[in-house]
């Protein structure tokens, strides 16, 4: 259902939007760094989105429509944003990407302890800012880089809560036809907004909340 523009609710509160899916950060010996976003429920809907991050720091998105590139484009920083299909389909620990010139495919491995806490963490609990907020310190002492809250482009807010971590064992990924390399560290850290992925690759269960700006209208058709 399309919601009307508004830039504030009646508490003042300017309007928040929610994204309920999978993040996968990757790493390569290339050099080149992966960031799968995998909304299984979203204000546009089912999609998935692609950030890349090459060697030289030139930051890529691969979006399915221009609606979601905008957005996306909008919260995080880029150099050269791509719409085109993205397809991701997941079988069991098996995830297998195609967006354009990027063929990715992954496997994911048994949850370890921090999985196996983060799944017993209630989703309605997860998807409450003043728990990201919560869970903010923690997540930069275990995690390096890693965010759970902070400022996002066009003054906008994100917070993320975490439901579930698997970590990826095995990866294969061409870019342009290039071979990108084995897996590897997620390092140095993606650089498209105020926080990174775990350095080891992992699939992270996730709700992420995004508060407009001050000055931003609901996006149309959400």
């Amino acid at each position: 259902m399309a919601h009307t523009s508004r830039p504030f609710d009646r508490g003042g509160r300017s309007p928040r939007l929610r994204f309920d899916g999978w993040i996968a950060g990757l790493g390569t010996s290339s050099g080149t760094r992966i960031v799968l976003g995998h909304w299984q429920h979203s204000p546009f809907g089912a999609f998935s989105d692609v950030m890349v991050e090459l060697p030289t720091g030139e930051r890529l998105l691969l979006a399915p429509t221009p609606r979601i590139a905008e957005f996306i484009r909008r919260t995080y920083t880029f150099d050269t944003v791509d719409v085109l299909p993205v397809a991701a389909h997941v079988a069991g620990a098996a995830w297998a990407v195609a967006a354009g010139p990027l063929d990715l495919r992954f496997t994911t491995g048994r949850r370890g302890p921090l999985g196996l806490l983060l799944r017993a963490v209630p989703g309605a609990l997860a998807g409450r800012p003043a728990w990201s907020a919560l869970t903010d310190g923690p997540a930069r002492a275990l995690l390096s880089g890693v965010r759970t809250r902070g400022t996002a482009g066009q003054g906008r807010r994100e917070w993320y809560g975490a439901r579930d971590l698997r970590p990826v064992i095995s990866l294969s990924a061409a870019l342009d036809g290039q071979d990108l390399g084995a897996l590897a560290p997620v390092e140095p850290p993606v650089r498209f907004g105020f926080g990174s992925v775990p350095r080891a690759p992992a699939a992270t269960r996730i709700t992420t909340t995004v508060a407009l700006g001050r000055d931003e209208d609901v996006p149309p058709g959400t």
